[in-house]
């Protein structure tokens, strides 16, 4: 086990990858999957009622008004993605085929994934109200934006997205956060006293995230829908896509000198892509049909970016617990 904790494995990876196992080989289906989609909506919704209460509102201002970091952010998020997106899409779209290439491009002009991100950078030590400001603002403005970029670059006909994003994103997010914050001067001294609380949801949200997204991802019938070699293809490409933005993230912190909390925030929120919100837009944007194969490099970017950013909040946060002590 000590091996395995050199190389940031330790029993959360574990756990997540038992998590990835789990919902490739056991799926939930019918009343099951229901009742695993009320449960993570339950726990995502009591991690920001959480956030909530013990954030003091001084800082969730302060998160909202750091121009530079949410700049940084979103300009990652919509400028930078898509256009690594057209440069990968360019050089290896002839031997991804026309799907998945189209998958490719449609993963570079989704918004920033919510939950997960702020959960790693919880874990990581970051600044929290920014990290929830910035991956807030990147899902309430995709699902306008997303589909306009997707029109723009696919030439594709946008078509029209329901407001069920935007529902879901206020009622499972701000709606319990400002709870949270109304409440936090009642209930905020428990949870700081608590802490223990906080990381079972942040760890226990993400582990049911990941099962439910793979889950779905084998009920769908979408790991079978391409073979092999085209799997394996487009599996190293997209990892490709995330060490790029993965690296343009870490480098744009140092660049701009940003301190390391917000450079967590940047890094987790920067690179990120959510399946939550790219899933809805692809079925309200695509045909029936093709939304499987079109969405697997999302599916595949988002099962990686879990793994990886799990590995890497898990060492910021012992490097962090050892800085003092050093």
């Amino acid at each position: 086990m000590r091996a395995l904790k050199r190389i940031g494995i330790d029993t959360y990876m574990l756990l997540l990858i038992g998590m990835v196992l789990l919902g490739l080989f056991l799926p939930t289906r019918g009343l099951a999957a229901e009742i695993l989609r009320g449960a993570t909506f339950w726990a995502v919704t009591l991690l920001f009622f959480l956030y909530g209460a013990k954030l003091d509102p001084g800082s969730v201002r302060a998160g909202l008004l750091n121009i530079r970091l949410q700049g940084l952010t979103f300009a990652a998020t919509y400028a930078l993605f898509p256009v690594l997106g057209i440069i990968l899409a360019t050089l290896f779209g002839g031997v991804l085929g026309p799907q998945l290439t189209l998958g490719l491009l449609f993963l570079a002009v989704l918004p920033s994934t919510v939950q997960s991100s702020i959960a790693f950078t919880s874990i990581a030590g970051g600044n929290i109200p920014a990290a929830i400001c910035a991956a807030s603002l990147s899902n309430l403005v995709g699902v306008v934006l997303t589909p306009l970029l997707v029109a723009r670059i696919l030439h594709h006909d946008g078509g029209g997205v329901s407001l069920d994003a935007i529902e879901k994103i206020a009622m499972q997010i701000l709606l319990p956060f400002i709870l949270g914050q109304l409440l936090r001067r009642w209930i905020g001294g428990f949870v700081q006293r608590h802490r223990l609380l906080t990381m079972v949801v942040d760890r226990g949200s993400i582990l049911l995230i990941v099962y439910s997204a793979f889950g779905a991802g084998t009920v769908a019938g979408i790991w079978s829908a391409i073979p092999v070699p085209g799997l394996v293809l487009c599996f190293l490409i997209t990892a490709l896509f995330l060490a790029l933005a993965m690296g343009a993230m870490a480098g744009a912190g140092r660049l701009f000198r940003l301190p390391p909390e917000d450079q967590a925030v940047l890094f987790f929120c920067g690179s990120t892509k959510s399946l939550a919100s790219g899933l809805p837009i692809a079925t309200a944007i695509f045909p029936a049909a093709t939304v499987g194969a079109t969405v697997l490099p999302v599916m595949i970017y988002h099962m990686t970016q879990l793994l990886v950013c799990s590995a890497i909040a898990q060492r910021l946060a012992r490097a962090r617990a050892l800085g003092p002590r050093a």
